[in-house]
């Protein structure tokens, strides 16, 4: 047997075995909690849905399997009992606008995101899109593969509990709106084509919010709250010789370095601009209209530092110092209130084995800029625009390739208030967090004309985004963490507590 069918044949049947030596409920019990008990009836049924949704690569940043995922996405809406399915064509990757009506007076929207990030097979101890089942170490039973916790896992646990909650003949409390779309990974270029459609406005405008649905347990099974996230800007900084009209037009031997310029050390330069020699931004104008911390984030801070072990963060992050070597407390209230720019990867000349002799024409620079509350996409990419040129870098060609705004919501909106509930009534003592680090295109939900709420929320653990090895916990080893059954579970309260907040 070939070592892939192998390590797949192994998989499935370590993941049948463990399903088969869960323990089961009685018909006491099952009578009494019916939800309950079909969740465990489709747990295996549901993880072979998630198997064969990250088995789809779907990678928007290399247009690969783009169409494919969409289709499977509009037919894992329409399997979960979706009515409307309909799929939207945007100036970029297609998106899924689908609704469920329950004929319930609520009505809650999805956020989804089919695509992934791109995986580098070398890097992974298991293929990445092969949706191994292996042992983890003090995590348990894990599913590792690429988009297992970003976002298909998460997502594929809430179909699950909607699948759960029609198999046991009980009515779906609330109505449900989905936008799914495909360029998540890429900075959402197109996404308010899709979010500001009449029809798709109209349909969330009835919600009361939207929610993208997570794994958001640490690995001690501590839940997170976030009231937001940072908006990022997504962007190519180019030299060349052409633009600049000094240096070669085309790559040359380096021995005339004597007497050429060289476009590569003139885009070094100009991004030394960006930063301090801190790394903090130095941006002219970029961070102006940022929204300092407020009391109530100071005491939100104040709580989640003493919640949140630092040794635990610096091991999940590989890290063993803070930036500027900072004390925890203050490295927490920058990761959330801090603007950030970020070089994501350079790439200039020749890249191989050994040396070349060569003055490349041209060099390029993949950056990310992260924003806080009241930084805007569009006025970040006119700061970085102007900055370069009053330091005489107008020649370097800035292409912005996506991004948004960032996002806020308030702790007593209906939609966080019911997350808040719902982790307690399942014996946890959630932790509020003013803003993800990362981002997520709420803003399409939270800015104008909507002004919904929007958040995260679903117990379980998983982690190794944008990494190798990404994992979602299946079966897991820790009881304070919930694995699939309890992520699944946590969906079904979370849509009957907003039935009623």
């Amino acid at each position: 047997m070939p070592n892939a069918s192998r390590r797949r044949f192994v998989g499935q049947a370590a993941t049948t075995a463990a399903f088969l030596a869960a323990p089961r409920l009685g018909r006491a019990q099952a009578a009494a909690d019916p939800i309950g008990a079909e969740i465990q009836k489709r747990h295996q049924e549901g993880i072979e849905r998630l198997r064969e949704w990250v088995r789809q690569p779907s990678i928007a940043a290399e247009n690969r399997g783009m169409n494919e995922g969409c289709e499977l996405m509009m037919r894992l809406a329409r399997d979960a009992g979706f009515q409307s399915v309909t799929r939207v064509e945007t100036e970029g990757q297609p998106a899924v606008f689908a609704t469920l009506d329950a004929g319930a007076p609520r009505t809650v929207g999805l956020y989804f995101m089919y695509d992934v990030k791109q995986a580098d097979p070398s890097e992974w101890s298991v293929p990445p899109f092969e949706a191994a089942v292996v042992d983890k170490a003090g995590f348990g039973r894990v599913l590792m593969a690429r988009g297992a916790v970003n976002q298909k896992g998460p997502q594929a646990a809430l179909l699950a509990a909607l699948h759960a909650m029609r198999g046991a003949g009980q009515k779906l409390p609330v109505n449900l709106v989905l936008v799914a779309e495909g360029e998540e990974e890429i900075g959402s270029p197109h996404i308010r084509q899709v979010a500001h459609r009449p029809e798709v406005r109209a349909a969330l405008a009835r919600s009361v919010g939207v929610f993208m649905p997570s794994a958001s347990q640490n690995p001690e099974g501590t839940v997170t709250v976030s009231l937001g996230a940072k908006g990022v800007v997504e962007m190519q900084l180019i030299a060349s010789g052409e633009r600049w009209g000094r240096g070669p037009r085309k790559d040359v031997h380096s021995s005339f370095r004597a007497m050429l310029d060289s476009p590569s050390f003139h885009l070094v330069q100009a991004l030394a601009t960006l930063v301090t020699a801190e790394g903090d931004p130095a941006i002219d104008g970029f961070a102006d209209a940022a929204r300092p911390v407020s009391a109530a984030e100071r005491a939100i801070l104040d709580t989640a530092s003493a919640r949140i072990t630092e040794t635990s963060y610096k091991s999940l992050l590989s890290a063993e110092h803070w930036a500027h070597d900072l004390p925890w407390r203050t490295a927490l209230e920058h990761l959330v209130s801090a603007p950030t720019v970020n070089i994501e990867g350079l790439v200039g000349g020749y890249t191989g084995p050994g040396g070349k002799t060569v003055l490349p024409h041209r060099a390029a620079a993949k950056l990310d800029l992260r924003l806080v509350p009241d930084m805007t996409y569009d006025g970040a990419v006119a700061a970085v625009k102007a900055h370069l040129q009053k330091r005489g870098f107008g020649d370097i060609e800035v292409l912005p390739t996506g991004g948004y705004d960032p996002t806020a919501t308030s702790a007593e909106a209906p939609l966080i208030r019911a997350q808040l509930e719902v982790y307690r009534r399942t014996g946890l003592d959630p932790v509020l967090w003013p803003r993800n680090a990362g981002s997520y295109p709420g803003y399409v939900f939270t800015g104008e004309p909507l002004k919904l709420a929007s958040g995260h929320f679903g117990l379980g653990h998983g982690s190794g985004a944008h990494a190798p090895d990404e994992y979602f916990v299946l079966e897991s080893a820790n009881p304070k963490v919930s694995g699939w059954d309890g992520a699944v579970r946590s969906f079904v309260d979370y849509l009957r507590r907003l039935a009623s907040v």
